[in-house]
């Protein structure tokens, strides 16, 4: 080695320090020139258009499909009824899509603001264009977290509650409400092309309807809460082939729900039902409905009030309401809606992981994953279309609370079609609502298409 004079490491540190400094300008320029093409390129990686300018991503990739479908007061003799609470929808096709609701509702105009004394000073009515909430006032009169199922039609029998308001009995069935065309079947525009009247009274408060993707005859199930059953119709809906559990008869085992809410299948035709707004378990089925196994233990809030402790346990569930299958991993994903988590295990119940929902409180209705990679889910709290990864990191949400073509009020249910074309059934809209994907829209921010690998031509 040589020696090094002073004057020479005088030189180099000099020559140091200038490298120094070149690096920390070339850092800077390449930055601010970063930060200059980024701004050339808005909304690129968050809105669901990119590029869209003033957009608030109020229905994100999607354009609502105005005046889809028409209403059932179209049908000759049936003028002065309109949709009842939209409990589900499923799209078999573009061209056939399957409707699912509470009975129907009066056909009305909403009521011009007023104010209302008797309630009490500066109480107005309606309030942000919100008049009636279809489902409290559709059939029938019971719902919620452990209530009972014999008292179904009490809210139906005119016994009002004391509000100190005098007039007529509180509810009259085919005056106030009517309990007819609880599935209709559309076509791509809307137009009413068969109405399942015949089995109008098989149901009590039909929840949510399929058809499963590995079933070459594309049977349609219905999963009815209060009646404590699922039913399976031909396609055509002229039989009723099967009725799995006891009708209205509540329990925990291989032939009794709890108000059953949703289901979903695996490949081989495995199903799996969550069980439900008061049983606390996942039952799963064999292709055949033959019973196999269930898993899950009570545990959590009786209402899921935003003061109740909620429960943290793995395997303990309040409401189990709604439940998706991964089909490239087999695994389950639980709504635990009560306790305000998403629970998630193997086939055969063995407890995997789990991730809050930090909305306070948080009541999600659903959950959705298809031929994705992505799970969707609708919270009610925010009235929200929520997409996280199947570990829990949120990718997107969109959505806003509201009645008018686009808005979201209670989202209850969700399908996809071939086309992407995504469909929202709303309980207390009262409606089922059609959104197209929006052109140039990024095709992560959508709801993936369905799987439909079995189904005969």
């Amino acid at each position: 080695m040589f020696p090094f004079s002073e004057d020479d490491m005088r030189k180099l540190g000099l020559i140091v320090v200038v490298l120094a400094i070149g690096v920390g300008i070339g850092f800077w320029v390449s930055n601010r020139r970063a930060a200059v093409e980024g701004q050339a390129k808005p909304g690129a990686g968050f809105a669901a258009i990119p590029g869209s300018l003033g957009s608030e991503d109020l229905t994100g990739p999607y354009e609502v499909v105005k005046g889809w479908p028409k209403d059932i007061s179209t049908l000759p003799g049936n003028e002065k009824w309109t949709y009842g609470a939209g409990e589900s929808v499923f799209a078999e096709s573009p061209n056939r899509i399957y409707m699912l609701f509470r009975g129907e509702l009066p056909k009305m105009a909403p009521p011009k603001a007023a104010l209302l004394p008797q309630l009490g000073p500066s109480i107005s009515f309606p309030v942000a264009g919100f008049w009636r909430d279809a489902t409290v006032a559709s059939l029938p009169g019971t719902g919620g977290t452990d209530n009972n199922m014999a008292e179904w039609m009490t809210a139906w029998e005119g016994k009002a509650p004391d509000i100190g308001i005098k007039g007529p009995p509180y509810r009259k069935l085919g005056v106030d409400a009517n309990w007819e065309n609880c599935l209709v079947v559309v076509d791509g525009n809307g137009n009413i092309i068969e109405t399942w009247k015949q089995w109008d009274s098989k149901f009590r408060r039909p929840h949510s309807v399929y058809i499963s993707p590995y079933d070459p005859d594309r049977n349609v199930w219905v999963v009815d809460d209060n009646m404590q059953v699922i039913y399976r119709f031909t396609h055509d809906g002229k039989q009723l082939l099967q009725t799995i559990g006891t009708p209205e008869k509540e329990g925990a085992d291989a032939t009794h729900f709890n108000r059953p809410t949703y289901l979903d299948w695996l490949p081989d035709g495995t199903f799996f039902v969550s069980d439900g707004y008061t049983g606390t378990r996942v039952a799963k089925f064999d292709k055949n409905g033959k019973f196999l196994m269930d898993w899950g233990i009570k545990g959590g809030p009786r209402g899921g009030g935003e003061n109740e402790p909620v429960e943290t346990r793995p395997g303990y569930f309040s409401n189990v309401h709604g439940i998706a299958i991964d089909q490239k991993t087999r695994q389950v994903f639980v709504n635990d809606r009560n306790n305000h988590r998403i629970q998630v295990f193997d086939e055969n119940g063995k407890y995997l992981r789990e991730w809050k929902i930090d909305a306070s409180p948080s009541s999600l209705h659903l959950l959705y994953i298809g031929s994705g990679n992505s799970i969707w889910t609708f919270d009610r709290t925010t009235n929200k279309m929520v997409e996280w990864d199947l570990q829990g990191h949120l990718l997107y949400s969109w959505g806003s609370m509201g009645a008018f073509p686009g808005g979201l009020w209670g989202v209850h249910g969700v399908s996809v079609d071939q086309d992407g074309n995504l469909y929202v059934a709303e309980v207390d809209a009262g409606r089922v609502q059609k959104f197209a994907p929006t052109r140039g829209a990024n095709p992560a921010f959508m709801l993936a298409k369905p799987i439909y690998s079995a189904w005969k031509d």
